[in-house]
């Protein structure tokens, strides 16, 4: 599950808190592992251990940053549902070192 905190409207706290994303699963019986979406070996160890338990279904809540390493786009709402244009496009791509 992608916890990057952000949806088209607003910022995912501000219009429908989630809290407790671990708990509330726990409390359906589900395993649940959170780690930093960002950091490969943290998402290869997670899917490694995957499912979690035996006989319980698992998830992992992967905590991101949208569009992280894009200076003009990280975290930025307007990003949720726009596209860049050209010259964005290519500074996106210089600044993440993708030629």
């Amino acid at each position: 599950m992608d916890r990057n905190r952000l949806q088209a409207m607003g910022f995912t706290e501000d219009i429908i808190p989630l809290g407790d994303l671990v708990g509330k699963f726990k409390a359906f019986d589900w395993a649940a592992k959170v780690i930093d979406g960002h950091d490969y070996k943290s998402i290869k160890a997670a899917l490694d251990m995957f499912p979690f338990l035996d006989e319980k279904p698992s998830v992992i809540i992967a905590n991101t940053i949208k569009g992280k390493g894009v200076s003009f786009i990280e975290n930025r709402l307007e990003w949720h549902y726009k596209s860049p244009n050209e010259d964005e496009f290519k500074k996106a791509m210089k600044e993440l070192e993708i030629s």
